[in-house]
Parts: C-alpha cells; structure tokens; sequence
C-alpha cells in the first residue's frame, strides 16, 4: 500500500508492534497486524532482544550477529535462550489487541544448518535435538514463537 515504516522507537516487543500495527491500520484506514520479534539471552542480559535485527548491521547479515552473540557468550555456562514474537491487531481508531509467542531452548556453537533466518542455525528448542536451520520448515513452524503468538490470536477472535 506504499504506507511508510515507523520507526521502532518502543522498548519492548509489544510495543514495536503495536507502533507498526496502528501506523498501518491508521495509514490505510484498514485493520492491520504487525510483529516484533527477536532472539533474547538471559546471560546477555536479555540482548539482543529488541535490537536482534540491528545485531546483524545494515546488510542484514545474520553470521556477523550469531557470532557476536557466541563472541559475548565467552566464559558463560549458561546458553539458554528464547525467542519472542510480539503479534498485534490494530483498528484504525486505535484499538488493539496483543498476543505473544515465546520458544524456549539454548544457543549451540558452531550453527547448524541453513533453513530459516535470522539465529535459526544457533537456535535449538527444548525437547529437541537439532536446530531451528536444520528442521523442516513445517516443523518448525509447527513450535515457533510465532506460531504460538498466532495461535493465541485465533483463540481469542475465532475461539
């Protein structure tokens, strides 16, 4: 629709979203979903969090961000990790609704595999025993963080 980004000024997943989703739906006069999602490291302090895209620089390369994140991991046991999807519906007289998706599981060194994005290839989700870059997408979407914000969102408007 040629509606421009909104700058993510928010501190939180949700509220990322909820900027998007409204800029959206008020732009187009349409109701609009938007999400905000990243990868969080409690060792990290919760980084990089709402910044996991800008951890991967200007061209977006993903192998620069997992290895700064394996880089600060230095010394650190604990290598668990999660990621959060963060989905809003937004009307254009600025009601919304949020819903959130969280996959818990640990960061693994050197990655694995090359499905997915972002830091699929060091992600490995509790319970299993490969990670997000080398499962079949159907799989993966079938525990993802988004999956499970979706799912949310279809039970509270259709359930």
């Amino acid at each position: 629709m040629g509606l421009p980004e909104p700058d993510e000024t928010g501190t939180t997943f949700e509220a990322n979203a909820e900027l998007k989703a409204l800029a959206s739906a008020r732009g187009a006069n349409l109701p609009a979903l938007a999400d905000d999602s990243g990868l969080v490291v409690p060792a990290l302090g919760g980084s990089p969090g709402i910044y996991s895209a800008r951890w991967a620089g200007p061209t977006k390369d993903f192998a620069i961000a997992m290895a700064r994140v394996e880089r600060e991991l230095t010394g650190q046991a604990d290598r668990r990790a999660y990621f959060v999807a963060a989905l809003t519906l937004a009307w254009p007289d600025g009601h919304c609704e949020t819903f959130r998706g969280e996959v818990h599981g640990r960061l693994v060194w050197p990655p694995g595999g090359d499905r997915g994005f972002g830091y699929d290839p060091m992600f490995m989700a509790d319970g299993h025993a490969i990670t997000f870059g080398e499962m079949e997408p159907a799989e993966k979407h079938a525990i993802s963080h988004r999956a499970l914000a979706f799912r949310h969102l279809v039970q509270a408007c259709f359930g």
